[in-house]
């Protein structure tokens, strides 16, 4: 009997799970672990944030799924990896055993390297759906009472969609309630240029991005990093192309979302041979570890360097168009090693993001994700918030339901065919 344990109940460790269980034998075990009881399908978060979902929407319950596929289910949070005894120690102080391990984990919020960011500091997040019901709160006393708002990320950031999305949310649900005009805007990004989204653009996103934020009135600091939050200032410093300090701004706020910087789990971190300096796990063209060569890792616990330097440090996104591939070719390597043979499937590592902006959107598909590029598409439009809208739909009725097919590939195709047509 063989067993394989996935960590982390992301989209790409849910999606795992259910791969390895439709293609292992019956008497292989497939075990998740996962600190929180629920899987909660992060990119839907902007919207709780604005109250336009409720958390319970956008949540599975992992032990009644889990029980009626197979699949262990350990809710537990990793305390620390074991490598070399094939062994995850978990809080509660027990242990799971394991044949090949596959690490799902997502990122540790790296909050606390900006003073006072974060939902325990003065900034809220969307990184959790556990901080998008916070962030309701904090927006809805907005609401009550406007003033200025900032949304951004902090230098080191690799995850820029989410703060686009939720600057032209706020925008959005502001003029629908009519106080947009009270409600100052601006968005700060460590990002060379506007759109750039650590992916040096995809198709025309700067000039698109740009479009957006001047039709929407919200002012922009890029290429600039966050010196500091304090209750109601950002102190934010503005870089000059050849790194040196452009101009310093203090910015008031009622309202503030940034994402953090991400950086590995403490259960890895500083584990020679598995992880990079940051923690995020080193794989090969495989997405095994060249060290320990039973452990696999996909999502965005992967190591992957930054697309091109920047003179403001910014990280490389994992979509989930990129994570499902992953997956596949994890579970394609894991049946071969398990085979005796050489592991041989490699992840195409391609990007589709659907940016929702409350009442219209971007949508673009870098093909690889990596330039130069086969494919570099990006377009515009009410379609793109309806798409998204669509893909939330899908995506949990697929999880509730227990199915494999690659979610992201099929609505890629179906998206672009359906918008090629109205073109035409």
């Amino acid at each position: 009997m063989t067993s394989v344990v996935v960590l982390g109940a992301g989209i790409g460790g849910i999606s795992q799970v259910f791969e390895l269980r439709k293609e292992l034998g019956k008497g292989d075990r497939v075990v998740m672990v996962n600190d929180s009881e629920f899987f909660e399908f992060t990119p839907s978060n902007p919207w709780v944030a604005v109250g336009w979902r409720k958390p319970e929407q956008i949540r599975v319950s992992l032990k009644e799924l889990f029980a009626k596929h197979d699949i262990e289910f350990v809710q537990d949070a990793a305390a620390r990896l074991h490598p070399e005894e094939n062994r995850v120690e978990l809080a509660s102080g027990t242990s799971v055993d394991y044949d090949y391990l596959v690490i799902a984990t997502g990122p540790k919020l790296a909050f606390e390297e900006v003073e006072g960011l974060g939902p325990e500091g003065y900034t809220s997040s969307v990184c959790k759906t556990g901080h998008a019901q916070k962030a309701s709160l904090d927006f809805e006393e907005l609401a009550r009472n406007p003033g200025p708002v900032v949304v951004g990320a902090a230098q080191g950031a690799s995850c820029f969609g989410p703060a686009y999305e939720y600057a032209f949310i706020v925008d959005t649900e502001l003029r629908r309630r009519k106080i947009r005009d009270k409600v100052p805007m601006y968005f700060v990004t460590p990002e060379p240029y506007v759109g750039h989204l650590g992916l040096d653009g995809v198709g025309d996103t700067k000039g698109m991005m740009e479009s957006e934020l001047r039709q929407r009135h919200v002012h922009w600091l890029a290429n600039s990093k966050i010196n500091r939050v304090e209750a109601g200032k950002m102190v934010v410093t503005e870089v000059n192309p050849d790194g040196s300090d452009k101009a310093q701004h203090e910015l008031a706020f009622k309202h503030a979302m940034i994402l953090p910087a991400f950086k590995g789990i403490d259960a890895v971190f500083g584990i020679e041979g598995l992880v990079n300096p940051r923690g995020f796990i080193l794989i090969d063209e495989f997405q095994r570890n060249p060290r320990y060569k039973n452990i696999y890792a996909v999502g965005v616990c992967v190591a992957i360097p930054p697309v091109g330097p920047t003179v403001v440090p910014t990280g490389t996104p994992k979509t989930g168009y990129m994570i499902e591939s992953m997956v596949t070719a994890t579970t394609h390597n894991i049946l071969a090693a398990l085979a005796g043979r050489e592991p041989a499937e490699r992840a195409t590592w391609n990007a589709l993001c659907l940016a929702d902006f409350g009442d219209s959107g971007v949508a673009f598909l870098a093909l690889p994700q990596i330039p130069p590029r086969n494919t570099n598409w990006a377009a515009r439009g009410k379609w793109v918030h309806l798409a998204k809208i669509g893909f939330e739909k899908y995506f949990l009725r697929k999880v509730r339901n227990g199915q494999t097919e690659p979610y992201y590939e099929k609505f890629v195709l179906k998206l672009m065919g359906a918008h090629k047509t109205r073109s035409n």
